[in-house]
C-alpha cells in the first residue's frame, strides 16, 4: 500500500539530487506505482500503436527502428524468436508411430506368438481336463455347505436383515420417528420378499418334479450335476480352491507413470530431484506406457543435462525403485534421438529365468552364411540374426560367463554350412571345441604345447598365402561376375575358385599373441587377416577372457566388425571388445551380474549395441549338431583335413628361413637397402616361395622379428637419388644372433 506522504519524500529526494548532479549522472527516482501504471497501460494498448511508438522513436522519425543500444527488448519479442520451423515443417520432421505392432508385421515374430498362445490354452484344457473328475469331486464334497448358505442367505434377504443396523441405530438414538418410518419399509419388503420366495419355491418344485417325471434321465443327470456343482461353487472355502492355475503367470505390476516417476526420483539424480522437489515430473513421457513382448515399454526425456548414461550408472537403484529384479530392468538409449532420451523396458520376468525358444538350427537344417542367421534372443524374447560372412569377430569376457559355449556356437552355425572350411583351436585345452573341431574341422588343435603352436603357426602362414591367392583370383575375375570384387555366395558354390568360406575360430587367443617367439608373427598374419580376409570369404572369431592390449591387439580389434562382450570387470576391457567410448555411451557390459551367463552385447548387422541371451547348447547338443553337420558334408564330398585324419602338409614346418635368405641376398658391404630391392632378390632365389613380392610383403614379414624399417638413401637404375623404405643390415645380423641366442656375434 502506498503512505499518503510518498509523494512529499519523492519531491524531496528529487530536489537533492538534482543539488548534486555529478554524484550519480545519469540516475533517477523511480516512482513504482507510477512505472507499474504506465506499463500495465503500455501492455493495453494495441500492437500496431505500440509498433508505431517504436518507429516513432526512432531518430527522425525515419520509420526505422531506433538503433539505441539502451533501448531494451524483451527476450521473447526479439526477431529471433519467432524463428524455427513451422507448422508443415514441424509435420515432416514428426515421427510415425507403427500402426501395426512387431509381431504383426514380421511373420516370423507372428508364427512364434501363434505358438506360444497355442502351447498355453492347449496346455490349460489338457491340464484341467485330466483333473476334472478332482474337481467334481470337491464340489459335491462342499455342496451341502453351498445349499446352507443359500437357504440361510435366502432367509437373510426375506426377513431383510441387511437394514437392521439401521434400524438398531435409530432406537439407540431414541429416534421414534425414523424408527417407525424404517419399520414401515421392512414390513413392506418383507411382505413382497417372501411372496417372491414363496412363488419360487413353488416354480422351483413344480420344475423338479417336472423333470423327474417327463425328462430323460440324461437330462436329470445334468440337471442334478449343475444344481450340485453350483451349491459346491457357493460352499467353496477360500483358502482352498477347487481349481488350481495349470500355468503360473509371473506376478508383474503393470508398469504406471506414478512408478517411473517414483524409481526415477530414487536414483539421487539433482536434476531430476530438484524438478520433482518443485511438483514438476522430472521426465517427459514421449509416448504412452505400453506392453512390449513380455514387458512394458516407457520412452520419455530426462531433464536437461541428464542423460541415459546416467540411468544406466544406477540401474540398481532404478531396479529398486521399480521393485523389480536386476535383470527385468534394462534401460536404453535412443541412437538417433538427443542423449537424455530415455527408453526404459521392463520385463515380466528375470532375463535369464525367462523361458526361451528353442534354437531353429538345433534338429534339422542348413545355413548359407551369407545370410542372417538367428543365435540368441534379446530381453523382449525376439530373434537377434547374425551375419558370419564379411566380419571379423571378437568375444571378450572373464572366466566363466560363457564365452567359450558362445564362440561355440558360432561355429556350429558355420558348420552347417557344408561349403563352410573350419579351421578350430582350443588354446585353453579342455576340449571345449572338439565337438566341432573332431566332427568338420579343417584344422583343429588343443593346448598350448610347442608342438600344437607349431601347428597353428604353419596353418596360419597356409591361410595368409590362401588369402593372396585368393585377391589374385578376384582381381582376375570378369566384372559381371564379381562386380564389388569380393567373395559371394553364388563365387563360393563354384568349387573350382576355391573361394569357399573359411572361418577360424580361436580360443584363448592371448597364447597365440602373447607367444614369446612366434607371438608377433601369429599378430602379424592375424592382422592381416582382420583387414583384408572378409571381403575374401575369411572369417576371423577370437574370444579371450583378458581383453586388453597385449592379449587382443588394437590392430586387430580396431577392425573388427562384429564385438560380442559378456561380464567384464572394467571400462578398459570394455571398451577394448565393443570399441572406444562406448562405456561413456552407456554400453556398458560390466552392468551384467555373475548370474547373467551367456548375456552379452552384441556389436554388428549394421545397428548400435543390442543385448543379446545366446542360445545355449550344452555338449551333448553340440555333439549333435556337428554330426549333422558332417553328414550333410559327406554327402556332398566336402569333408576334408583333420575331420578325415589328413595331416597338413606343412606340419614339418617352414621349408625356408626368411631371416638366412635376406642375409644371403644383402651383401656384407651394402650397410642399408630398399625393400622392393629385397624384395626382388628373394623371387630370383626362391622364385617358388618369394614370388610376386614387392617391398611391403618384405616390410610385414620382417616385422615379427623386431626389424624396423626406415628411410633408406639410395639411386635409382636411372641415376635418380631419393628415399624409400629399408632396413639396416646391421639390425638383420642382430635379430639373426638373438634368435640364435648368440647377441654377440651382432
Amino acid at each position: 500500500m502506498k503512505h499518503p506522504d510518498d509523494d512529499e519524500l519523492f519531491n524531496r529526494l528529487e530536489a537533492e539530487m538534482a543539488a548534486y548532479p555529478a554524484a550519480d549522472a545519469g540516475a533517477d527516482v523511480v516512482d513504482l506505482d507510477k512505472a507499474r501504471s504506465v506499463r500495465e497501460k503500455s501492455a493495453d494498448s494495441d500492437a500496431p500503436a505500440r509498433d508505431a511508438r517504436s518507429v516513432d522513436s526512432a531518430p527522425g522519425g525515419s520509420g526505422e527502428e531506433s538503433d539505441d543500444p539502451g533501448r531494451r527488448v524483451m527476450v521473447d519479442q526479439s526477431a529471433t524468436a519467432s524463428a524455427g520451423p513451422g507448422y508443415l515443417g514441424r509435420l515432416a520432421a514428426a515421427k510415425r508411430r507403427d500402426v501395426l505392432p512387431l509381431w504383426l508385421r514380421s511373420l516370423a515374430e507372428l508364427r512364434t506368438a501363434t505358438r506360444w498362445v497355442a502351447r498355453h490354452y492347449v496346455h490349460t484344457t489338457a491340464y484341467h481336463a485330466l483333473r476334472s473328475p478332482v474337481y467334481a469331486a470337491r464340489l459335491t464334497m462342499q455342496a451341502p455347505t453351498g445349499l446352507a448358505r443359500f437357504v440361510g442367505g435366502t432367509m437373510r434377504w426375506v426377513a431383510d436383515r441387511e437394514g437392521e443396523p439401521v434400524r438398531l441405530a435409530a432406537v439407540r438414538r431414541e429416534d421414534a420417528a425414523e424408527y417407525l418410518k424404517l419399520s414401515r419399509q421392512r414390513d413392506g419388503r418383507v411382505r413382497l420378499r417372501t411372496l417372491v420366495a414363496v412363488l419360487a419355491l413353488f416354480i422351483g418344485v413344480g420344475a423338479a418334479l417336472a423333470l423327474y417325471v417327463l425328462a430323460p434321465d440324461w437330462l436329470q443327470a445334468v440337471s442334478v450335476g449343475a444344481l450340485l456343482l453350483a451349491f459346491g461353487s457357493a460352499g467353496r472355502k477360500a483358502d482352498a480352491p477347487v481349481i488350481h492355475r495349470a500355468v503360473e503367470v509371473p506376478n508383474a505390476t503393470k508398469l504406471t507413470s506414478d512408478i517411473v516417476l517414483r524409481a526415477l526420483g530414487a536414483l539421487g539424480i539433482p536434476a531430476i530431484n530438484q524438478a520433482q522437489g518443485k511438483g514438476r515430473d522430472g521426465f517427459e513421457f514421449t509416448a504412452p506406457i505400453t506392453r512390449d513382448g513380455p514387458g512394458w515399454r516407457a520412452e520419455g526425456n530426462l531433464p536437461f543435462g541428464v542423460t541415459v548414461t546416467d540411468v544406466i550408472e544406477r540401474r540398481e537403484r532404478l531396479a529398486s525403485g521399480l521393485r523389480r529384479p536386476l535383470g527385468c530392468v534394462w534401460p536404453e538409449a535412443v541412437s538417433d534421438e538427443h542423449t537424455g532420451r530415455l527408453v526404459l523396458w521392463v520385463g515380466d520376468q528375470d532375463l535369464k529365468s525367462a523361458p526361451k525358444p528353442a534354437w531353429p538350427l538345433l534338429k534339422s537344417g542348413t545355413v548359407d552364411l551369407f545370410k542372417a542367421i538367428p543365435y540368441g534372443t534379446d530381453q523382449r524374447g525376439r530373434w537377434v540374426a547374425v551375419t558370419l560372412m564379411f566380419i571379423a569377430g571378437v568375444i571378450g569376457a572373464i572366466p566363466r560367463m560363457g564365452k567359450t559355449f558362445l564362440l561355440r556356437l558360432l561355429l556350429l552355425i558355420a558348420a552347417l554350412d557344408p561349403r563352410a572350411e573350419l579351421h578350430t583351436y582350443d588354446m585353453k585345452g579342455t576340449g571345449d571345441l572338439d565337438p566341432v573341431g573332431e566332427a568338420v574341422s579343417h584344422r583343429h588343435g588343443v593346448g598350448e604345447e610347442d608342438e600344437t603352436i607349431q601347428y597353428a603357426l604353419n596353418d596360419f602362414r597356409a591361410l595368409r598365402e590362401e588369402l593372396r591367392r585368393r585377391t589374385k583370383v578376384i582381381r582376375s575375375l570378369p566384372r559381371d561376375i564379381c562386380p564389388e570384387s569380393k567373395v559371394t555366395s553364388q563365387l563360393a558354390d563354384k568349387r573350382s575358385l576355391g573361394l569357399h568360406p573359411i572361418v577360424i575360430g580361436v580360443d584363448e587367443c592371448q597364447v597365440l599373441f602373447e607367444h614369446p617367439e612366434h607371438g608377433k608373427e601369429f599378430e602379424e598374419i592375424a592382422t592381416d587377416l582382420v583387414k583384408r580376409g572378409p571381403a575374401t570369404g575369411i572369417v576371423l572369431l577370437l574370444a579371450t577372457q583378458r581383453p586388453d592390449a597385449k592379449s587382443l591387439p588394437t590392430g586387430i580389434s580396431a577392425n573388427a566388425g562384429a564385438r560380442w562382450c559378456l561380464k567384464v570387470m572394467g571400462q578398459t576391457e570394455n571398451d577394448m571388445v565393443l570399441g572406444t567410448s562406448s562405456y561413456k555411451r552407456g554400453v556398458r557390459a560390466t552392468m551384467f551380474a555373475w548370474g547373467d551367463k551367456g548375456l552379452h552385447y552384441f556389436v554388428g548387422e549394421g545397428s548400435d549395441a543390442r543385448i543379446v541371451s545366446g542360445t545355449f547348447i550344452d555338449a551333448p547338443g553340440a555333439v549333435a549338431v556337428a554330426a549333422r553337420a558332417r553328414s550333410v558334408r559327406e554327402k556332398a564330398g566336402l569333408l576334408s583335413g583333420y575331420a578325415l585324419g589328413e595331416a597338413p602338409e606343412t606340419a614339418a614346418g617352414p621349408a625356408y628361413d626368411l631371416l638366412a635368405d635376406v642375409a644371403a641376398v644383402v651383401a656384407e658391404k651394402e650397410e642399408r637397402v630398399w625393400n622392393e630391392r629385397i624384395a626382388a632378390r628373394l623371387a630370383e632365389l626362391r622364385p617358388d616361395i618369394y614370388g610376386g613380392w614387392k617391398g611391403e610383403n618384405v616390410t610385414s614379414s620382417l616385422k615379427p622379428h623386431g626389424i624396423r624399417t626406415r628411410d633408406v638413401a639410395g639411386t635409382t637404375d636411372d641415376g635418380t637419388r631419393t628415399t624409400r623404405r629399408g632396413i639396416a643390415r646391421t639390425d638383420l645380423l642382430k635379430a639373426i644372433a638373438e634368435r640364435n641366442e648368440k647377441p654377440g656375434a651382432a
